[in-house]
């Protein structure tokens, strides 16, 4: 149910309190006045209640007189209370108390009081009482309409511009919508189509200032990634899965992939080369920032996130080291990252928004298990150290970058053999080491400065063999796809033979 709908809803079904966390509040009001069908009485601490005759310095700068107001209100005249702000004062014993008993009055009478306010405060002793309901970011709909308005014959866009610009503006408030377009509009006398990346600008600067997502700028592709053939295979055949021929066939939107793996081994830029190959906005998110020492603060950026990217949708949430987050929900903080993951659980599985949600783990064993049961992802992935096939192919892909105009001086094949237990990320850090010890030496780097790299090194999967051991069999029991086309037990005793015959 949308908004309007929603509030009309509550209003009518006489709801005595109502929250609405935004920072929108013009619009939000804007939209209240529309939806109420009855006098609309705003209250803030500075100016008190501006309305028709009611004194202009009644209740100014007094929260507790501004209930009392609207507690001698009319009974039998319907209105709707907006009290701006109000979130500062309901930890006053005197205020709490008082929205306390008029929740009880104004259940029988035609009387809805709403606080409005940029963020998500409520004492527990108010939790009850009070009803959340979520305001929207404005919608494709609404930007156009705005862009309209801002255009007034000053435009250089054509049909498909327009639409750019108006897709490139999702996820800002209508006021931040406006700036950026009047900056562009000030600027050059008009809008074009180069105005797209004065938006994404703005758009990333807003979305950081979050501090809870990250805009990333997707350009790695899937041939950056090295092995994981089974992975990559998979992703293709999705590509065209939010394209409005896969609607019209009746397919419904991807839900996310849950890439579960050893340290290095490419989860990270999976995540990246999806975005880029779809063409999706890349929203990084990371959990540990959902959290806050606030009382539902946490909630109410987990609910913050969510909307942001349902705004950007279509999208890619890149949600790395879960397990680092949701790994223990039984620590001492009063349940907060428990309600932070299950409002996280319920979004994912019931979401019907195009984002796709990317998570990275690199110790499955501590995930909840409802996270990983069907139907929260539409798949899992086990990404395990590569096969000697796949690191030759790791050699080739980042030489490729550094010296693709030499790349057959080095000798991949003996690259390859002489890195058993070496993840996608070791094998990049031997490469910089050999680029190191060539740079010192005024020379480029050879296939010998590399292996001089690689036997200093100790991987991690020797140093950590027995926690790698226990993801690689709990892989092998059917828990998990294998990314990579040789898999399960099979690619263990592989690498095992690989890893004797190296030592």
């Amino acid at each position: 149910m949308d908004f309007a709908r929603e509030l009309d809803l509550l209003i009518r079904a006489r709801y005595p309190l109502i929250y609405i966390p935004s920072t929108e509040e013009e619009r939000a009001e804007q939209t209240i006045g529309a939806i109420a069908q009855r006098t609309v009485y705003c209250w803030d601490f500075v100016d008190g209640y501006r309305h028709e005759g009611v004194d202009a310095n009644y209740a100014r700068s007094n929260p507790l007189q501004a209930l009392e107001f609207i507690d001698r209100a009319r009974d039998d005249a319907p209105a709707v209370f907006v009290l701006r702000d109000f979130h500062r004062f309901l930890e006053d014993i005197s205020v709490s108390r008082k929205l306390r008993n008029l929740a009880r009055r104004l259940r029988s009478v035609p009387k809805t009081v709403i606080l409005l306010a940029p963020r998500l405060v409520i004492p527990t002793d108010l939790a009850e009482d009070i009803t959340i309901l979520e305001f929207p970011l404005p919608t494709m709909r609404e930007i156009d309409c705005e862009v309209e308005h801002l255009l007034s014959g000053r435009t250089a866009l054509t049909g498909p511009q327009r639409e750019d610009l108006v897709k490139a503006c999702q996820g800002l408030s209508l006021n931040r919508v406006r700036q950026v377009l009047g900056k562009a509009v000030a600027k050059y006398g008009s809008l074009a189509g180069a105005d797209v990346d004065l938006i994404l600008e703005e758009k990333q600067q807003k979305i950081r200032q979050t501090q809870i997502l990250d805009f990333y700028p997707a350009t790695e592709a899937i041939t950056d990634i090295g092995g994981l053939d089974n992975l990559k295979e998979w992703l293709l055949r999705r590509g065209a899965a939010f394209s409005d021929q896969a609607r019209q066939y009746g397919l419904p939107y991807p839900r996310g992939l849950l890439l579960v793996g050893i340290q290095g081994t490419g989860k990270s830029l999976t995540a990246k080369a999806i975005a880029h190959h779809w063409r999706l906005p890349l929203l990084r998110l990371d959990v540990g920032r959902l959290f806050a020492g606030l009382v539902g603060e946490s909630e109410a950026r987990t609910r913050q996130m969510i909307q942001i990217a349902e705004a950007l949708a279509p999208c890619v949430l890149f949600a790395d080291e879960i397990d680092k987050s949701f790994g223990n929900l039984s620590g001492g903080d009063a349940g907060t990252a428990s309600r932070v993951f299950g409002t996280f659980l319920t979004w994912m599985a019931e979401k019907t928004s195009p984002v796709f949600v990317v998570a990275t783990a690199n110790d499955v064993l501590r995930l909840p298990p409802e996270l990983i049961r069907k139907g929260r992802f539409d798949e899992i992935f086990f990404v395990d150290l590569p096969s000697q096939a796949e690191r030759k192919e790791i050699f080739g892909v980042h030489l490729g970058k550094l010296r693709a105009h030499n790349l057959r001086a080095y000798d991949l094949e003996r690259l390859a053999y002489e890195t058993p237990d070496f993840s996608g990320a070791e094998i990049e850090q031997a490469i910089v080491e050999a680029m190191h010890t060539g740079f010192a030496l005024q020379r480029d780097f050879t296939t010998d400065d590399i292996l001089q790299a690689v036997a200093q090194t100790i991987p991690l999967a020797r140093t950590a063999r027995e926690q790698i051991t226990a993801l690689q069999q709990w892989a092998a029991a059917g828990k998990a796809r294998s990314a990579s086309r040789q898999h399960g037990l099979i690619g263990s005793l592989q690498r095992r033979l690989e890893s004797s015959e190296g030592a």
